[in-house]
């Protein structure tokens, strides 16, 4: 099976437009999110989907540079754009990042495909936020091709068309077998995706004291760290980031 990360990427975020190209440690955060991502063992593909504006042409190049595939499509139908970008790939499990999140892990993003693989027959989607364990900016969405092409024939409303797995979340979750995998312990108070400029704050603060701008920190690494300093998860404490429904902690 070839399993294939698609990052949904774009220079028009309305919160902090640019964000994916922002210095983080001396390169634009999404490279440093791929370069993270590249450590994964059970990938065998990674593409940047971005739109088709001109305003993307920056993404389409860091793609390029980093050595990775890259698909355009429509901004705001991205259940479109990651239909094409799977066929493209020939993707056979699809894995759904964002590209806000320059401290993704690649363990724990093989172990939401493997459980996804582990329990093929029983499966057709996985997470590591239903309940939310993980620290926000760590999340992972693992499911087979067939789950996203029936999504896409099924899924009519702008939502669903806008976040990609509203459909299974919300709409119809009767529909699919869902399972989740959680943290050795609850570490969802913490924040590390990047909405607005304190997130990036707090991201580049702790990438320039873990030197992590030359080598990949696992999570447990950074997660000790920031536990010894409670001051750096108050910075973005009240920054809120708003979810489609069935991604909220339950």
């Amino acid at each position: 099976m070839k399993r294939v990360i698609i990052i949904q990427s774009r220079m028009t975020s309305t919160r902090l437009p640019g964000k994916i190209l922002m210095d983080v440690a001396g390169k634009p955060m999404l490279a440093q999110q791929l370069r993270r991502l590249k450590q994964c063992r059970a990938v065998d593909q990674i593409v940047v989907a971005t739109t088709d504006n001109s305003a993307d042409d920056p993404v389409v190049e860091l793609a390029r540079k980093e050595g990775v595939g890259w698909f355009r499509g429509s901004e705001h139908d991205v259940l479109g754009r990651y239909v094409g970008a799977a066929r493209e790939a020939k993707a056979d499990i699809v894995i759904r990042s964002t590209g806000d999140c320059p401290l993704i892990d690649a363990r724990v993003t093989d172990a939401v495909i493997h459980e996804l693989e582990i329990h093929a027959a029983t499966a057709d989607y996985v997470c590591n936020f239903k309940p939310r364990t993980f620290p926000r900016g760590l999340d992972v969405e693992a499911f087979f091709s067939d789950v996203l092409w029936r999504v896409d024939r099924l899924a009519q409303t702008r939502s669903a068309r806008e976040h990609v797995t509203l459909f299974i979340h919300a709409e119809h979750p009767e529909l699919f077998w869902q399972r989740n995998i959680a943290d050795n312990q609850d570490n969802s108070d913490l924040r590390w995706t990047v909405d607005e400029e304190v997130d990036l704050q707090l991201v580049r603060l702790i990438y320039d004291a873990l030197d992590l701008g030359s080598r990949a920190a696992p999570y447990e690494e950074i997660l000790a760290y920031v536990r010894r300093r409670p001051e750096l998860a108050g910075l973005n404490a009240g920054v809120t980031t708003w979810e489609p429904p069935g991604r909220k902690q339950v």
